[in-house]
């Protein structure tokens, strides 16, 4: 079970297919305007209401452009998602009712472990982002800075209080979907939980009781292919760069798409532009603008990727070993974008917030003439080939079941 945006959901896609696989029924929760995503995979689906995009779109969703902090922007989805999460609630205790194990996703931690314990299942938690506290870096959605290793802890901390806090009303609306909500003691156990990222990315914290694990990437079920007008595209010239936003909404979708023009056209590099939740959009012979694309196919036939460093995005990046320029937008992707810069895929970072064409058009430059980063970046991809990010959760599913 999971919830979000499309970022929030992907992977779990690609992790549920190899369950499959491995002999496992599988079951995923998520928003309805999702269902799409497990087409192929053998994953079943249940629909959770509310569709993000539309919250995103909304007037309180829009307010989120207005915070000037990471703290901020998360006191501001805090509200917004409150709604939301009791309204999801009985959807995902019914869902829950039909499943031997919990597989819970980050987002919807809480809520999802207390499900499990009213149910009496047991429950594994699939994290896409390191959320526990530690002392070697600050949490992410709050950025970047180190508060030292006592002040890390504490950020930690503090996220997740207020992620608690968040779900507060609807765990205690459990007992209405005849949940008992006695098994604090239960809850209180260490979990097992999973990181769905690689260790080469971001190397797991000393200070991690032993059952936080990193397992490896878990790489989005994708299916189609690219398009004849794409695969037309690619060959009538060099390799172009891509710029993609995912998720995540602007404010000035028209000014932003004529920055990432003008930035293509002074770096002398053709383009593809994935209008994307962001509506983003260009013409011209040197420039095509796209819906949804696999990853796995396009990425790496392109001479850099421009992204909002969404985790899942990040890890498609890195996995295709390509050059990359971080457009971090909120929450979490300025940690991601400083994992690139620091392992030297990235040139440098240019937030949204100060993007203009001058500074992005000089990044480009940099990560596609600067052979350094796509050395570096071909050399991530060797090392994310030779993991198994699912292995782990199999060999976890497999303690539950002895």
């Amino acid at each position: 079970m999971t919830a979000g945006s499309r970022g929030d959901v992907a992977p779990y896609t690609g992790l549920g297919a190899r369950l499959v696989r491995a002999g496992h029924e599988v079951t995923l929760a998520a928003h309805a305007v999702f269902e799409p995503l497990v087409s192929g995979s053998g994953v079943r689906f249940r629909p959770l209401p509310v569709d993000p995009r539309a919250e995103l779109l909304s007037a309180r969703g829009r307010r989120l452009h207005d915070a000037r902090t990471g703290a901020g922007k998360l006191v501001r989805l805090a509200s917004m998602a409150r709604g939301a999460v009791d309204e999801m609630t009985a959807a995902l205790v019914e869902a829950a009712r039909e499943g031997d194990v919990l597989l819970v996703g980050g987002a919807l931690g809480p809520l999802g472990y207390a499900i499990a314990d009213g149910l009496s299942l047991p429950a594994l938690g699939l994290h896409l982002q390191p959320l526990h506290p530690t002392g070697e870096f600050s949490a992410p959605v709050l950025g970047t800075r180190s508060l030292g290793r006592a002040g890390n802890r504490l950020s930690g901390r503090a996220v997740t209080a207020s992620v608690e806090l968040l779900f507060l009303d609807a765990v205690r609306s459990l007992r209405r979907h005849g949940l008992t909500t006695a098994g604090r003691a239960r809850a209180r156990r260490p979990r097992t939980v999973l990181h769905g990222f690689s260790e080469v990315v971001v190397p797991r914290p000393r200070d991690w009781p032993a059952e936080l694990e990193v397992s490896g990437y878990w790489w989005t079920h994708e299916t189609g292919q690219v398009s004849p007008e794409l695969e037309e595209f690619l060959a009538a010239g060099p390799p172009p760069v891509f710029v993609g936003l995912g998720s995540a909404t602007v404010p000035d979708p028209e000014g932003l798409s004529r920055e990432i023009v003008t930035a293509l056209r002074t770096a002398k590099l053709r383009g593809i532009v994935q209008r994307g939740w962001a509506e983003l959009g260009a013409r011209g012979d040197d420039i095509l603008t796209v819906d949804e694309v696999p990853h796995s196919l396009l990425f790496p036939r392109t001479a850099a990727v421009v992204h909002h460093a969404g985790a899942g995005t990040t890890g498609a990046v890195l996995r295709a070993g390509v050059p990359t320029v971080p457009v971090p937008v909120q929450f979490d992707a300025a940690f991601w974008a400083s994992r690139l810069t620091a392992l030297g895929t990235a040139p440098g970072v240019v937030p949204l917030r100060r993007i203009t064409s001058g500074a992005l058009a000089g990044a480009l430059r940099q990560a596609t003439r600067d052979g350094s980063h796509r050395a570096r970046a071909r050399a991530v991809a060797d090392r994310l080939a030779e993991e198994d990010g699912a292995a782990p959760v199999l060999a976890a599913l497999a303690r539950l079941a002895r």
